[in-house]
């Protein structure tokens, strides 16, 4: 997972709750790295999993609202860092339709080795966007709050739904997207 996505975190932590929980949440995960990320490094998953964990133990609140909350932060952030991804489009539908298109393409060239899920449409009109989300990673409620900041970004007025598609190692998640 690339380095960028702990050092949003460490930061959205900072600045919610204090420098010493990030402290803290970094001596409870144990983490191979010591905790030391730059953002264009590469580092285990499972390192932000430890990490999101030891926050929920300490704050009391429960990961899936972290990792809602973070996605919509890392949304926040993705905007102010690569403003030139969001000066196109003027709506949540389109610019989420084109992750794959789009910003993962240019991912992809900025880091080759990235290792990013998948969107796909599988429906997209004036009134619903349906896209199906596969990653061995699992961060479906990552990317529900990256969806969740987008929504924000372009202005709101849409519900999100999801549910799961298949299961064990072939499971999906499906969101269904809807204006409101």
């Amino acid at each position: 997972m690339k380095g960028v996505v702990f050092t949003e975190f460490l930061e959205m932590i900072e600045s919610r709750f204090s420098a010493d929980m990030v402290d803290d949440i970094i001596d409870d995960a144990k983490l191979p790295s010591g905790g030391v990320y730059t953002a264009v490094g590469t580092y285990p998953h499972e390192e932000i999993v430890a990490l999101v964990v030891a926050l929920s133990q300490r704050s009391g609140t429960a990961v899936r609202d972290l990792l809602l909350a973070f996605g919509e932060h890392l949304f926040g952030r993705f905007v102010v860092g690569y403003p030139t991804f969001f000066g196109s489009t003027s709506d949540a539908f389109t610019f989420l339709a084109g992750i794959e298109d789009i910003i993962h393409r240019e991912v992809h060239k900025l880091y080759p080795d990235a290792e990013l899920p998948r969107f796909d449409v599988e429906q997209h009109d004036d009134r619903q966007l349906t896209l199906l989300y596969d990653s061995r990673r699992h961060f479906e409620d990552l990317a529900e709050g990256l969806m969740r900041g987008c929504i924000a970004y372009f202005g709101g007025g849409i519900a999100i739904a999801r549910s799961v598609v298949g299961d064990g190692e072939s499971r999906k998640e499906r969101f269904v997207l809807t204006r409101t």
